[in-house]
């Protein structure tokens, strides 16, 4: 017998899918083991196809007699379609690393089937505006719906009655959240509520453990919660019954590293494909959601607070460029000092949110101008006080703090901006007895940031300094006031989601106060931009104010929701060579558009360098396409010669 089977790695330019004979009777779905060239790898079998007329190779090995769901592998032909993705690259992201090994099975890590329970029948209190828009989820006939509920207005226990219900039908559920270790109190409510049904997934796993994970998940006979990263929609659940998708604005749901594709759409394409529900929540629509499900009437509004004590905070904007208002400090004005002592005076939290870790973003020579820069990436290294050094963000490179400049050994080295660490310097002289904690990637303080929260939950620190680390889903009882150094850090960059991004921060920043504990509950927001309307916006929590406004500007530049989007980008060690190839595409895309008169519905960038043009790999430069037509977008995509090296993203959430 004869059968296709998708190798999980690329062969060839185009690859799809491989030929093989066998004589098992096999089905789709299953893994199997594969000759492919000189190497062994694992297969996924598509179908069962007549003898071919040219030799073929024979399957070494079933690896699993239970096949994958079906889904997953609808899911993998839709992916390499809708993204342009080889088979096999999709095929490896199905899989588990390592599948084809045998791994031993510690019984204290991994329940027999016969030992799990399922989980008790819950008596979940909702109120009447939650009971309202579950009733309005449950009636949308559409699969894909979004959930638009107000920071602290109760959309856990939505989740929780939908996962409930799915259970009690004998059906799994898959819930997806940007990062396990940073949604921490979403997880713990669902494991305590669950028990043994619920299965995590996360990236601080390892290979066997994840392996062993997907393996109890594929054999298994009872419905299970998966909680996880965008990942976890490969879990190979059988009776798969609910998707929700939590903080469903975060870009940590679109993979950057191919093969690209966003975690939203595919939970829409299984949605689609199964009839189940799939329920997209968040306190900050992505513009295109929003567009897309008012047009669809898939949108349910919760703009209630759960709890009746819960109160909206008193906001100030504080202009920067104002000396008199920094009398005191450089970096917090006299309100925000204020404001902080008087919570240190009740035994209140003050959180200060700056995105920006580090002491200081640039290092420069006063004299010549000469700034360091990573060796690999080419991009400024961050000061580090703390531990002596300069630091790349991106690549880790770390080198120590010259004491005169390396090109003309003047000694004025200036350092400026500042970051999270410059800033706990600073409320470290301001306040000296009180308990300060710096909650963000670089916090070594605590192995994990659970046990950080923890800490922080239980009023063990007064003063609490974060980056967006801090913006998601925490909710910490004696926190009163916010202090943000300065919203428009990101609002100027070069990027179509620049807007959106900021105004999502910033609300997620501010939903963090005034969720019911206390009676008082103050933002403060210093910026340079006070008469920015995306940061008075975000001041006023007016979603639909800042939708109307940008959704106008988004048709009037053609970007999505109004067109598809994709990003060519090119890669070479030398700039003439890059120069070259990106060119090239350029002249291959025009041709291709004149040939098929698609002057008014395709456009395309001239070529432009990257936002970090500079990498060890080499340069980058990028030619953005836009088209009211998906299918015309992929077939312009598709005429390019692949010997041009052209490395796709479609549908980007930047363009950075």
């Amino acid at each position: 017998m004869f059968y296709e089977v998708i190798p999980t790695k690329v062969f060839r330019s185009g690859s799809t899918a491989l030929t093989y004979t066998s004589d098992l009777s096999l089905l789709p779905g299953q893994i199997v083991l594969i000759p492919l060239g000189k190497t062994s790898c694992p297969g996924l079998v598509l179908k069962k196809v007549k003898k071919p007329d040219f030799p073929c190779k024979s399957v070494q090995k079933l690896l699993y007699k239970t096949p994958l769901p079906p889904h997953l592998l609808k899911s993998a032909l839709w992916l390499s379609s809708y993204y342009l993705s080889p088979l096999p690259l999709v095929a490896s992201l199905i899989l588990p690393a390592g599948v084809s090994k045998t791994r031993r099975r510690p019984h204290s890590l991994f329940k027999k089937e016969s030992e799990k329970t399922p989980a008790p029948p819950q008596s979940l209190p909702l109120n009447s505006a939650q009971s309202s828009a579950l009733s309005s989820l449950k009636s949308i006939k559409n699969s894909t719906k979004l959930l638009f509920g107000v920071t602290g207005s109760g959309k856990t226990n939505i989740y929780l009655k939908l996962a409930e219900e799915t259970l009690k039908s004998n059906r799994s559920v898959i819930l997806l959240v940007p990062e396990i270790a940073l949604t921490s109190q979403l997880v713990q409510i669902f494991e305590s509520t669950f028990k043994q049904s619920v299965t995590l997934i996360h990236s601080k796993q390892t290979e066997a453990e994840r392996h062993r994970i997907w393996e109890d998940l594929l054999l298994s006979k009872t419905p299970q919660i998966v909680i996880g990263p965008r990942s976890a929609l490969f879990a190979p659940l059988k009776d798969l019954g609910l998707i929700i998708i939590d903080e469903a604005h975060e870009t940590a749901y679109y993979q950057e590293s191919p093969p690209k594709y966003s975690a939203l759409r595919l939970a829409s394409f299984l949605a689609k494909t199964l009839s189940i529900p799939c329920i997209l929540g968040t306190a900050t629509p992505l513009i295109a959601d929003y567009y897309l499900a008012k047009s669809k009437n898939s949108l349910v509004p919760l703009t209630k607070k759960a709890k009746d004590t819960a109160i909206s905070p008193e906001i100030k904007i504080v202009d920067f460029t104002s000396r008199e208002s920094f009398s005191k400090s450089r970096y917090f004005s006299d309100q925000l000092l204020s404001t902080i002592a008087t919570n240190l005076k009740n035994g209140h939290q003050t959180l200060i949110y700056h995105n920006r870790r580090g002491s200081a973003p640039m290092t420069i020579c006063e004299k010549c101008g000469w700034q360091a820069l990573c060796p690999n990436c080419f991009l400024p290294l961050t000061l580090h006080t703390d531990s002596y050094s300069l630091i790349c963000h991106t690549c880790g490179f770390s080198q120590k703090i010259p004491s005169s400049c390396p090109d003309c050994h003047h000694p004025s080295i200036l350092h400026k901006g500042f970051g999270t660490k410059l800033l706990e310097s600073e409320l470290n002289k301001l306040f000296t007895r009180s308990k300060i904690v710096r909650f963000d990637a670089d916090n070594k303080k605590s192995e994990t940031l659970d046990a950080l929260f923890s800490e922080v939950k239980r009023g063990d620190y007064d003063i609490i300094i974060g980056t967006q680390t801090v913006s998601r889903g925490l909710d910490l009882p004696l926190l009163a006031s916010i202090g943000i150094v300065q919203a428009d850090a990101g609002l100027f960059l070069p990027d179509y989601s620049a807007e959106e991004k900021t105004f999502e921060l910033l609300t997620q920043v501010i939903g963090r106060v005034g969720r019911g504990h206390l009676k008082t509950a103050s933002v403060i927001i210093q910026t340079y931009k006070p008469d920015s309307p995306i940061i008075n916006f975000a001041k006023s929590s007016d979603y639909l104010g800042f939708y109307e406004y940008l959704i106008k500007k988004r048709k009037s530049q053609f970007l999505p929701p109004f067109s598809y989007l994709a990003k060519i980008t090119v890669t070479f060690k030398t700039e003439k060579t890059t120069l070259s190839k990106i060119r090239a595409i350029s002249r291959s895309l025009t041709t291709f558009i004149s040939e098929h008169s698609l002057e008014n519905s395709l456009k395309i960038s001239p070529p432009t360098p990257c936002f970090h043009e500079r990498s060890s790999t080499g340069f980058s430069w990028q030619i953005v396409l836009r088209s009211s037509s998906r299918a015309t977008l992929l077939n312009a995509l598709s005429s390019l010669d692949p010997k041009l090296n052209p490395h796709l993203s479609i549908d980007p959430p930047s363009l950075l």
